[in-house]
């Protein structure tokens, strides 16, 4: 294998290993070929946090369980209203469990609110299906705010992680396709220290969630020279440096906001002030270039009969830039991982957000990113004593 700290990114689907159960995940035997199947995932979903209510959740999974038959899900809402819903998807039918819970945590709920009274809720109920191992993934398109701060009053921080991140990804000029960023608002501070834990575990999402075996990652700032930016940034920059190596990844040092959708880097890290504006102004901008062709288009007679001409490499255009088909920030630093789905998300939304669970389930994701955070803090503690003793004779 190919264990970079402590991170085996080549290991075979039959034995990958159950962040939540603390166990290895063994597939089973076909008993007509004798070939090993791969295991099934059960993925935990929040049906009531979004804007578009349960039928949207519902009709995402039913979409992702025609896709895969691999995936079992626990659906958790008032159990009167998801009935019916589950029912009428076939796709649905034996692979399904409702978790009864009457609350609903709403997108005006604070997060301390949600923390005092919020265990009778259906976004509690999903990350305590994670947090006992009935589930691997938690998917959610509610509140993030009390997302992240349930998550970490139940799920708990991995050890070594002072400020969890959410990280995305973002459509991108590179082969695969897409740029992990991470924080996109998790925490609006981010000091050198977080910074490089932020690096490590966007190294790992580039890992399992792209299969990028040597993932470039890039720090961002407001220019690429070395002078530039906050102290907390250089400080950064050396420590990111300093453990690429033994990290295998590439540290491309600074990069700018024009780099964030290019191809100088796979992995680009920042505070969640940053980064949250950052995928704002990314979304209206997509949305405003989205409206501009549909004026242009519709502008006369000829631009119409262009459009038509057009219509098939519009259409691959649409699908690329379509933010439902990248639907799911990842919450890392958790003893869980957690899919925050985007509030507004729609059946198709809600899709890709539970194909992101399973892939990242399949990987043993969280596993593996506490491996390498573990890594990396016992190599600070090591040069940290040797600087302090001095080398050893």
């Amino acid at each position: 294998g190919c264990a970079v700290f402590g991170e085996d990114f080549r290991l075979p689907l039959s034995q990958r290993w159950h962040p939540a159960r603390g166990q290895l995940l063994r597939g089973r035997n076909d008993q007509v070929s004798g070939t090993l199947m791969p295991q099934k995932v059960r993925i935990a979903l929040d049906a009531m946090g979004g804007d578009q209510g349960p039928a949207a959740v519902v009709a995402g999974i039913a979409l992702s369980a025609e896709k895969n038959p691999e995936i079992r899900f626990i659906l958790h809402g008032p159990k009167d209203q998801l009935e019916p819903l589950v029912a009428k998807k076939s796709d649905l039918t034996g692979r399904c469990e409702i978790r009864d819970a009457s609350g609903v945590v709403s997108m005006d709920d604070k997060p301390s609110q949600v923390m005092r009274s919020g265990k009778d809720t259906s976004m509690w109920s999903t990350l305590e299906a994670v947090r006992q191992g009935e589930a691997t993934v938690a998917v959610s398109c509610g509140n993030t705010g009390a997302l992240m701060a349930l998550s970490m009053i139940r799920l708990r921080k991995l050890p070594g992680v002072n400020r969890p991140a959410i990280a995305i990804l973002w459509p991108s000029r590179n082969p695969q396709g897409f740029n992990v960023m991470l924080d996109v608002g998790a925490d609006i501070r981010a000091d050198a220290e977080d910074l490089l834990q932020y690096a490590l575990m966007g190294v790992s999402y580039a890992r399992n969630g792209l299969n990028l075996k040597n993932p470039r990652v890039g720090l961002l700032n407001v220019g690429t020279e070395e002078h530039k930016g906050r102290a907390e940034l250089k400080e950064a920059h050396e420590l990111i440096g300093d453990i690429a190596e033994d990290g295998h990844f590439e540290f491309v040092g600074f990069v700018e906001g024009g780099d964030i959708p290019g191809n100088k880097c796979d992995v680009i890290v920042t505070d969640g002030f940053t980064g949250n504006i950052a995928l704002k102004t990314g979304e209206g901008t997509a949305s405003l270039i989205s409206d501009f062709l549909k004026q242009a288009f519709a502008y006369s007679f000829l631009s119409r009969v262009a459009s038509l001409l057009a219509l098939t490499s519009l259409k691959r255009l649409k699908k690329r830039i379509d933010p439902r088909r990248v639907n799911g920030g990842v919450f890392l630093g958790l003893n869980g991982t957690v899919v925050k789905s985007h509030g507004a998300a729609d059946a198709t939304g809600v899709s890709a957000a539970v194909k992101l669970a399973f892939q990242l389930a399949q990987t043993g994701f969280t596993d593996r990113i506490a491996a390498r955070v573990a890594s990396a803090a016992e190599r600070a503690q090591d040069v940290s004593e040797n600087e302090t003793n001095g080398p050893a004779i």
